[in-house]
């Protein structure tokens, strides 16, 4: 029996050497062809990030442009609004002028009406009260007109820098 192992095991040894020479070599394949799989996805990946790198600083770089653009028609807006406030008040002034001279003639009507003959006086009271009724209702309505002028000219004012924002951001 010892015999015959010692004579199939040059045999058995040969092969496995041829085993193990096989095994290496295809060991060594698939070594060779992991690092090159690995150095091409090394290489995309560093693609990737170079592109990511790049598109992020071009995003950065509109985003600055449209808030720019943004600050811009806030200003240009604020600009309109406080422009708009200088000439309400401005109006409101020269309104109160006209409002004082509608009250000065209703007083002049009320004065003159108390003075004079009994058939007169009443015509002539009844024309200064509707005199003075007139110059009420000319006075609430040249306030009401200066407060809607001036909310007018605000929200036109808040409409043009709303605009001018959108049409800084969609170009």
């Amino acid at each position: 029996m010892p015999s015959l192992w010692l004579r199939i095991l040059p045999y058995i040894a040969a092969l496995a050497l041829v085993a193990g020479a096989l095994f290496g070599a295809y060991h060594h394949g698939a070594t060779v062809a992991d690092a090159k799989w690995q150095v091409e996805w090394n290489a995309r990946d560093a693609r990737d990030a170079e592109a990511k790198a790049t598109n992020e600083a071009a995003e950065r770089t509109r985003e600055q442009a449209y808030q720019q653009s943004i600050n811009k028609a806030v200003q240009d807006g604020q600009r309109l609004i406080d422009q708009a406030t200088a000439d309400a008040s401005t109006a409101r002034a020269s309104a109160d002028s006209l409002r004082g001279a509608a009250d000065a003639i209703a007083a002049r009507l009320a004065a003159s009406a108390a003075s004079g003959h009994s058939c007169t006086a009443a015509a002539s009271q009844a024309a200064t009260r509707a005199a003075m009724v007139l110059a009420d209702v000319l006075k609430r309505a040249d306030q009401r007109a200066g407060d809607l002028a001036e909310a007018a000219d605000q929200a036109r004012a808040r409409g043009m820098t709303c605009e001018q924002a959108y049409d800084g951001l969609s170009q």
